[in-house]
């Protein structure tokens, strides 16, 4: 592979250099951000499903805590295909309660975070021979759209000219014609940050950057649990009448042995290359002419997204990556329906991989495995969840917190999470505002790209965002727009937001150096 693809850092230095700079460190006197109170409910574990489940819990008058390991999205939760949607391909497998859930959640979050969540026009070409051909096709969209209602955009059927005149770069030979449907995009990680930044609103404690060390249990019961800041070393217990484990992928190291289900990986990489090469113009549903597996390219600002693969691992989430076989997996069946892309490996930008943690039965496929959740309850009195997808967050969390104020022998009360808006619709005005205030931050931060000093400014003063990690990963998208993720602007970032953050020119080093070992571990492909 060349060079740009394998951003290889100095591991071993780096952590020698960092374990260095952090001895001279001043240490806090306190945990900032969790009071020594009881809380009725903890939860650990900050994806999209812990900090739903901390919105809805707060939003119901519960005290709530959340405490995340890294930062909130930090793992398959900021790693996915950027989508909310009905999940067609899941139609196939008969799934056809995940498919009419998801479609009302689509259509929930579409109303509640318009700022986050846009219609998104899906093109799926037909080509003869296709594994799903026209009338396969056309059954499936009839069915999505009887769910769906009057609730979304009439799918449409287009012949060969008008699907080229849709989408001209597309291969020409054997081209009969396409579907058009539409579901959703977002930006996966400020979407579950928008829910950690409103359970805080709504009275909670949430905290990145805290990870829960051991369970407190009083006889058999769970009563609470030892947490570590990451980035000052301070410990503290924590107190609460129910905790809950959303902890994703990382379920099976929490629970051990004892953990009441056992779920099973399933890796799925994707890659960033420039628009201009594939010159999609809208989404593009794809068969991938290697195993059949329906994949997507997807238009992401001055990039395609090119994804998923879908292979069970058994690699540690912390160090999951994409290999070589992914990039030519996802390189091939991109460039069979454009051809003139002419996709090498020299054009992928950025590569990156999640690991779903799949419920249930665990078929050879892992794309036949349901997306459904699990929720279980321990004899410690834990309740843990796996499973599910992003677009189901909000109905999970809802579910799960019913299973709480169960537990809390309360009444269930209303879940007010399908009507509350999500915030963040201010911030583009809120980062304007920013920029004509003061100078410094209207500077952009790499030429050709959006982001400036004042993104980084509302990300710590607004998002809760700690590192440079936490900024240029998930609060902007540089990581993933640069070739180099940002590593050439990382000591300037830190310049810029040293002031807001309090860090001493010793703490800036040894966060860029963090930042270049994050970025060196997330990014890398491997042979």
């Amino acid at each position: 592979m060349p060079g740009p693809l394998k951003p290889r850092y100095p591991n071993l230095a780096v952590k020698f250099l960092i374990l260095r700079v952090r001895r001279t460190l001043p240490t806090p006197i306190a945990m900032p951000g969790i009071p020594a109170d009881n809380f009725d409910v903890l939860v650990i574990g900050g994806g999209i499903t812990g900090c739903g489940v901390a919105r809805d819990a707060a939003m119901r008058g519960l005290k709530v805590v959340l405490v995340e390991r890294d930062d909130f999205a930090s793992g398959t939760s900021g790693r996915s295909s950027r989508l909310v949607h009905g999940g067609i391909r899941y139609l196939e497998h008969g799934q056809l309660h995940l498919v009419r859930e998801s479609i009302r959640e689509r259509e929930i979050l579409l109303r509640i975070a318009p700022h986050l969540v846009q219609p998104l026009a899906f093109t799926w070409p037909i080509y003869r021979g296709a594994r799903v051909g026209r009338l396969k096709l056309g059954a499936g969209l009839f069915i999505y759209q009887v769910m769906a209602g009057n609730r979304a955009h009439r799918s449409l059927s287009l012949n060969a000219a008008e699907t080229l005149e849709r989408e001209p770069a597309l291969e020409k030979a054997g081209l009969s014609g396409s579907a058009v449907y539409y579901d959703a995009r977002t930006d996966d990680a400020r979407l579950t940050i928008a829910n950690a930044v409103d359970a805080d609103r709504n009275g909670g404690v949430v905290v990145n950057h805290t990870r829960a060390t051991d369970i407190i249990r009083d006889g058999r019961k769970a009563v609470g649990a030892r947490v570590i800041s990451r980035l000052s070393g301070l410990e503290q217990e924590i107190r609460a009448r129910v905790i809950v484990a959303a902890t994703g992928v990382w379920e099976n190291d929490f629970g051990g042995d004892a953990s009441p289900h056992r779920h099973r990986g399933s890796k799925g990489v994707h890659i960033g290359v420039s628009r201009e090469r594939v010159r999609n113009r809208e989404a593009i549903t794809m068969v991938s002419p290697i195993d059949g597996r329906v994949m997507f390219c997807l238009p992401a600002a001055t990039q395609t997204i090119i994804g998923t693969t879908d292979t069970w691992t058994d690699d540690p989430p912390e160090t999951v990556h994409a290999a070589t076989s992914d990039i030519e997996y996802l390189i091939s069946s991109a460039n069979a329906y454009f051809p003139d892309a002419r996709l090498s490996a020299d054009d992928v930008i950025s590569a990156w991989a999640g690991i779903r943690p799949l419920a249930g039965g665990q078929p050879n496929d892992p794309s036949a495995a349901s997306r459904e959740h699990s929720i279980v309850t321990d004899d410690s009195g834990v309740i843990h969840v796996t499973g599910g997808k992003l677009t189901t967050y909000r109905a999970m969390a809802a579910e799960i917190v019913d299973r709480v104020q169960e537990a809390l022998g309360q009444r269930r009360r209303q879940s007010a999470t399908d009507s509350v808006e999500l915030p963040g619709s201010g911030r583009d005005q809120e980062i304007a505002r920013l920029q004509r205030d003061n100078s410094r931050l209207a500077q952009p931060l790499v030429d050709d790209l959006p982001y400036t000093g004042a993104h980084l400014a509302y990300g710590v003063r607004q998002e809760k965002a700690q590192t440079l990690s936490d900024l240029l990963i998930r609060r902007t998208h540089l990581a993933f727009e640069t070739r180099d993720h940002a590593v050439s602007v990382a000591a300037r970032v830190a310049d810029v937001v040293a002031p807001m953050l309090d860090w001493t020119d010793q703490t800036k080093s040894a966060r860029v150096l963090e930042y270049i070992e994050d970025v060196g571990r997330i990014f890398a492909i491997t042979g």
